[in-house]
């Protein structure tokens, strides 16, 4: 039996984002194929996203995971336009039923990750995804993950300009828990 694709999409401009994706895909590796799909500023062409090639791979994935710096209370404007491009998909509710999660990181403990996150589940809902969270209950897990306590996806920020490792291990754990879940679904 074949493995599920994951479809990992993320913009980053910094590399912390891109970071939390490659852990995302550690986490999956083994459970779940997965396609690394970062938005770039080539996919940006006056404004609009246009990369049919990005968007044909979460057609063919089981699961997607969103990921985007929160900048100014939500995501970045490259992630927004993929997300604004992908109405052809929701009008045909072709992402439906696919499992969707979602990561964000800023610059501060709080920075408002929570509301890029609860874009991230808007758009799933949207395109009929079901949604998976976190199960970890946040300051409680003895391996120091869900360090800012988000049940919605990964929320982290830089400490001392770094990622801490709690975080990366929580995306890792996020992307296996998304690749059992699709796995199941499939």
């Amino acid at each position: 039996m074949a493995l599920p694709l994951l479809a990992i999409v993320y913009f980053s401009i910094s590399g912390t984002t891109e970071n939390l994706a490659h852990a995302v895909a550690r986490g999956a590796a083994g459970t779940a194929d997965v396609a690394l799909c970062r938005i770039t500023g080539d996919d940006i062409v006056s404004g609009r996203f246009q990369n049919e090639r990005l968007l044909e791979t979460i057609d063919r994935a089981d699961a997607v995971a969103f990921g985007s710096p929160t900048y100014m209370g939500g995501p970045a404007a490259q992630f927004k336009a993929f997300a604004d491009a992908s109405s052809d998909r929701w009008s045909k509710q072709a992402w439906a039923n696919k499992i969707a999660a979602g990561f964000t990181t800023g610059a501060c403990a709080s920075g408002d990750q929570l509301h890029t996150l609860t874009y991230f589940t808007i758009l799933g809902a949207q395109h009929g995804m079901l949604w998976c969270g976190l199960d970890i209950p946040g300051g409680e897990d003895r391996d120091g993950r869900n360090r800012l306590g988000s049940q919605l996806g990964l929320a982290t920020h830089l400490v001392d300009g770094a990622l801490p490792w709690s975080d990366l291990n929580t995306a890792e754990y996020l992307g296996q828990r998304l690749a059992r879940m699709a796995s199941r679904n499939g």
